[in-house]
């Protein structure tokens, strides 16, 4: 089944679904998490939102820079994102309160954060400008809003665009909607959308990172396994294409690959900030 952003979970083992999503983006998303909670300007004692929060990357990077005093709120559409948040939450921070919410109906009132941080889930939400339009109202006058969202097209990253031929090749119009979505949030429409939810002296440039992969035909199908695009390939067409969809991708990449299995790959996400 599908939630309104696309982001399906499967009616088999959501939990596995949802920690398998842990383990293999979890190399993907580290370098822009420390980029989009840079940005964020945190400091000791803030109150941060990390709006999409998925499994918790960014609220427990956040956390560790609020420390004690400050606090972490973390929202989802998704239950199980968030019991997989919830269980690897360090009780070294101040405790992340997970909370189950829209980005379109935040349950906090006006002003209520310093800074709203929002990793690759800009491009999710069914109505961006409502959201932003929410994240706008519950930080405060003078607070931050940093924001990454992939950089279309899919060429700009060799992954995507290796993920994008094993969709192309094996997937159905569903599948491929869903890949879309996932590079649908260009640098002018998330500042038209800022602009147009109150936010000011909005910037955005491109990050890029070169990120390495130990093992990188598990991850190839690791990965696919997890995101929205890969399940689908699989419900519709069963393990046997979903395994072809996997042997697309690392074989396009056999190029980045080296003798031993490992993979540098470089990645290109839009970095967006803005003051309210």
């Amino acid at each position: 089944m599908a939630d309104p952003t696309g982001f399906p979970l499967k009616d088999k083992a959501a939990h596995d679904t949802t920690e398998h999503y842990e383990r293999y983006s979890a190399p993907l998303m580290a370098p822009f998490v420390t980029a989009v909670i840079e940005a964020a300007n945190l400091f000791p004692g803030a109150q941060v939102l990390d709006l999409a929060c998925g499994t918790g990357f960014v609220a427990r990077a956040a956390a560790a820079q609020v420390g004690p005093t400050g606090h972490v709120a973390a929202v989802d559409l998704l239950e199980d994102m968030l019991r997989t948040a919830a269980r690897h939450a360090p009780r070294m921070y101040p405790d992340i309160e997970f909370t189950l919410a829209s980005a379109d109906k935040l349950p906090y009132p006006d002003g209520s954060f310093d800074a709203v941080v929002c990793q690759q889930g800009l491009q999710l939400f069914p109505d961006l400008e409502a959201a932003l339009t929410e994240a706008a109202r519950v930080t405060r006058p003078g607070g931050r809003f940093a924001a990454t969202a992939w950089t279309p097209p899919a060429d700009r990253s060799p992954y995507f665009a290796a993920q994008l031929k094993a969709v192309t090749d094996h997937g159905t119009p569903e599948a491929e909607a869903r890949f879309a979505a996932s590079l649908s949030c260009p640098a002018d429409r998330l500042t038209a959308a800022l602009t147009a939810a109150g936010f000011h002296d909005i910037t955005t440039r491109e990050v890029t990172f070169a990120i390495a992969f130990q093992d990188f035909a598990d991850f190839a199908a690791g990965h696919l396994a997890a995101v929205p695009w890969g399940q689908s390939i699989e419900e519709t067409g069963g393990p046997a294409r979903f395994t072809e969809a996997a042997e697309t991708i690392r074989g396009a990449l056999a190029p980045h690959t080296a003798p031993d299995g490992s993979a540098t790959l470089s990645f290109t996400s839009t970095l967006a900030t803005a003051t309210r």
